[in-house]
């Protein structure tokens, strides 16, 4: 580590481009970045100034409730639509159409030829994508037999359930391993099976050095899969940040104790008893503190209790987040 850092430094004198790149000094390198972006559609406001920066090779939640704008966002990434103003970078330089092909997009909607036969059809797609037949057919196999659906590849897409479409249609846009990756609803059609698969290779995907923009509104795979989210309602960004510190901040006054043997702590001037389960020799406690808070009196009647193992804040679920803050907003919106 010390040859390495006085080797920055040299290089660093010598203003060696590209040398932050190369020796990754610390610095989190954002692979794309929407900029103050508007889009209006004749009197409807679909985007109202959005930013978002998505770290490279990070899995980013974009989230929000039906109408919010996500939808308006990605196709303005793919292309599809352009904004009114504001700007959208790949790379750090404004995105242009030759980056469709650094761009894999599973949208919500199934988008397969239900007539044609799904190698047939898979193999079209990656063609479309500029890779040769040769290759295409090479990484076809390599995804066919790793999902377990070698098997479909002379069956016709309509006679394939909506799970196993979604498959193929993952397959397909994942097949010419671009540097950004949007994912619409990936899990629509699965069960808990191929959730489960499908969640392990979206996290193979990232540590192969995939970026990916993951919109749902199941929040429990966002705590499961997102290193940061921006929720957006109204056209407008209204939560932004890293999962893990939009948790500890909305995390209030209230602590999860655990304890050993079987525990019921009484409520007192500091606390308030929530909720206690005893399993397998351990007591779960859940607090509400009284304000002011005071984090030691209150471990010290936790310790007289019995034998605490952990007392950590009992962080909410993102799906409690979303909630709180969407409806907050929304009554604001009322008020004005």
């Amino acid at each position: 580590m010390h040859f390495r850092q006085n080797v920055s430094a040299f290089f660093y004198i010598f203003e060696i481009p590209g040398l932050n790149t190369l020796f990754n000094c610390g610095k989190t390198m954002i692979l794309f970045e929407a900029k103050e972006v508007t889009k209006r559609f004749a009197t409807q406001t679909a985007l109202d100034r959005v930013s978002v920066s998505v770290p490279e090779q990070s899995i980013y939640g974009l989230l929000g409730p039906n109408g919010a704008g996500k939808t308006t966002l990605i196709r303005i990434i793919n292309q599809i639509t352009a904004p009114d103003s504001g700007a959208i970078f790949l790379n750090g330089r404004p995105i242009n159409p030759d980056d469709v092909n650094s761009i894999g997009y599973l949208p919500e909607e199934r988008g397969l030829y239900r007539k044609m036969k799904v190698g047939e059809q898979a193999l079209y797609l990656a063609q479309l994508k500029g890779l040769s037949h040769a290759e295409a057919m090479r990484r076809l196999k390599y995804w066919f037999k790793k999902l377990a659906i070698i098997d479909w590849w002379d069956k016709k897409v309509e006679e394939l359930s909506k799970g196993m479409q979604q498959k193929v249609q993952f397959v397909t846009t994942v097949l010419h391993e671009p540097k950004l990756l949007i994912f619409d609803e990936p899990f629509t059609g699965f069960d808990p099976i191929n959730v489960k698969q499908i969640k392990d290779e979206i996290l193979f995907l990232r540590e192969r050095g995939a970026t990916i923009i993951f919109s749902t509104h199941n929040m429990s795979s966002v705590e499961e899969l997102c290193d940061n989210i921006t929720l957006i309602n109204k056209a407008q960004t209204i939560l932004e940040g890293s999962v893990e510190k939009i948790r500890h901040d909305w995390a209030g006054n209230e602590f999860e104790v655990v304890f050993g043997g079987e525990v019921n702590p009484s409520s007192n001037g500091n606390f308030t008893l929530l909720s206690s389960v005893f399993d397998e020799g351990k007591s779960r406690v859940v607090i509400k503190a009284s304000e002011p808070v005071d984090n030691n009196a209150i471990l010290r009647a936790m310790t007289a209790a019995g034998q605490v193992l952990s007392f950590n804040p009992a962080l909410p679920s993102m799906n409690e987040i979303f909630i709180r803050v969407v409806e907050t907003k929304n009554k604001e919106a009322v008020k004005n």
